[in-house]
This record gives structure tokens, C-alpha cells and sequence, in this order.
């Protein structure tokens, strides 16, 4: 990888790390979404996430040109986008912020349903943006379900 592959799409070299680079990808992900609904509001992260998700379908094409590799582990800027998306759903609290860590983790991982079919069967940079999305997408409505639900019960998280 390329000094700017590393940062833009090993996001900030978080899918560098040996262990589970999905994971950090999510977490370094997560803390700068959070930083930026902490000053800024929801639909400006989402403006954010479909400005990456648009120069990362392009770079991952150029990078999958070059290299041959499709979904490289180390490319984590699907990640970034997915748990993003997941948070401009959700909420910025930090019930909301570690359910949708959760479950976006747990759709990325098990791709049930359409996400696993969008995995398998899109080439190129829309198939490795495209599953995360779905699977923020769905991560976002979980959660923000779940809180539903639980304020429901009138117990305070």
C-alpha cells in the first residue's frame, strides 16, 4: 500500500493493525464520528460518509486495478463508512454510539440477508462500500430500535 492508501483506506493505518482490522477500522470510525456529532449535526456526518464512500469506490477501484487483491482485509474506509452511517441513524449518545458499534460489528462479520449477497456478487469498489453500508444501515435502525424498546421499559441508560 501506498503512503495515502494507508491513510485513506487502511484508514489512518487502523487496518494495519495485525488482529481484526475490520474492528479497529470501526473504532477509529466511531471516536472521529462522534467527535464530529459532538460539534457538528447529524446530516453533516452523513454528507461526510457519502463524500468517502465516493472517493473510496474510486480508490478501491484503482488500488484492486493495480494490485488484483478485491476487499483487501487492510482497506477498512468501508468500515468507516458503514458505522458513520450507522451513527447519523442512531444517535449520538453513547448508549446509541456502542449499539451501533455492536451491531454494525455483528451484520459485518454474519452479512446475513442482502449484505453477504452484495458482498459476494458486486465487483470492485461498490461491492466492498456497498455491504458496509447496508450493514450500518441496518445497524443504525437496530439501535435505534433497541433504544426505543428500552426507554419504553422507563429505565434510563
Amino acid at each position: 500500500m501506498t503512503p495515502r492508501e494507508k491513510l485513506f483506506l487502511a484508514w489512518l493505518g487502523s487496518g494495519l493493525l495485525p488482529k481484526a482490522p475490520g474492528t479497529w477500522g470501526t473504532l477509529a470510525g466511531l471516536l472521529i464520528g462522534m467527535a464530529v456529532l459532538a460539534y457538528f449535526p447529524p446530516e453533516t456526518l452523513f454528507l461526510l460518509t457519502i463524500l468517502i464512500t465516493l472517493t473510496a469506490v474510486r480508490e478501491i477501484g484503482c488500488y484492486e486495478a493495480r494490485t488484483g487483491i478485491h476487499d483487501d482485509s487492510r482497506i477498512v474506509v468501508d468500515e468507516v463508512a458503514g458505522i458513520w452511517l450507522a451513527l447519523c441513524i442512531s444517535g449520538s449518545s453513547l448508549a446509541a454510539a456502542g449499539l451501533s458499534f455492536v451491531f454494525f460489528r455483528l451484520y459485518d462479520i454474519w452479512k446475513p440477508s442482502i449484505i453477504g449477497r452484495i458482498d459476494r456478487e458486486t465487483p470492485g469498489g461498490w461491492g466492498v462500500m456497498g455491504d458496509d453500508l447496508v450493514a450500518g444501515a441496518a445497524a443504525g435502525l437496530s439501535s435505534a430500535l433497541a433504544l426505543q424498546l428500552w426507554s419504553k421499559t422507563g429505565l434510563t441508560i
